[in-house]
């Protein structure tokens, strides 16, 4: 999982050197705010190894980001996002199959180190925290459905889960496809203690923006 999510640094350097040519403008100085749109590639693992079956699923993910530099080929970009997370099951409960979906919304704050090694390429890094909005469980299994949908008032914003992305940008003029990769690594409690859990959200992320 994470060799792959490292590839990701390697695709988009790849991809730039076959257009780098087509922009001769260097703003990678200039301070852009911007707004994007894509989707969520999303699943679960098991952090405890064990044998945990489950299907990816796609869900939105979109918001605002501001690229702030530091210098020519560094800067920090913060970001605040709604994504839509969770994943798929299946299996059979005496003799009837079944299926499980859960759909997880968050609000996702990342705060990205940004490296910019070429004029229309960043690649980017660093921590996430998100904290969970709303919660759907769906299942169906022979006759039988049901739905259910739980909202969540999150106050205090250490209770929720801290996240590693990588990933990077490739900016055309004022066009910016971006792609990550992220993984849960602990939930951090409001008492301050942390807590591992079992199961952690894995995702991958493309999406479309605008800057201006």
């Amino acid at each position: 999982m994470k060799k792959a999510i490292i590839m990701i640094a390697f695709c988009v350097l790849s991809i730039s050197n076959s257009i780098a040519q087509s922009s001769s403008t260097d703003d990678r100085e200039k301070l852009f705010f911007g707004i994007k749109i894509g989707a969520n590639y999303s699943n679960v693992y098991d952090s405890e190894g064990e044998d945990f079956v489950a299907d990816p699923k796609f869900g939105l993910a979109g918001g605002a980001f501001v690229s702030i530099p530091l210098g020519k080929f560094i800067g920090i970009q913060p970001e605040v996002l709604f994504s839509q997370k969770g994943f798929k099951s299946s299996g059979t409960f005496l003799g009837t199959a079944y299926e499980t979906t859960r759909t997880t919304d968050y609000l996702d704050v990342p705060l990205l180190f940004a490296i910019k090694p070429l004029p229309i390429v960043t690649v980017l890094f660093g921590p996430q925290y998100s904290y969970l909005m709303k919660q759907k469980d769906e299942f169906t299994g022979g006759s039988l459905s049901s739905t259910q949908e739980e909202d969540f008032t999150n106050d205090n914003i250490r209770k929720n889960t801290f996240s590693f992305i990588i990933g990077g940008d490739i900016a055309v003029e004022n066009l910016v496809l971006g792609i990550r990769g992220s993984w849960d690594l602990k939930n951090n409690n409001g008492d301050g203690t942390s807590t591992t859990p079992r199961y952690k959200n894995v995702w991958y992320q493309a999406t479309v923006g605008y800057r201006f």
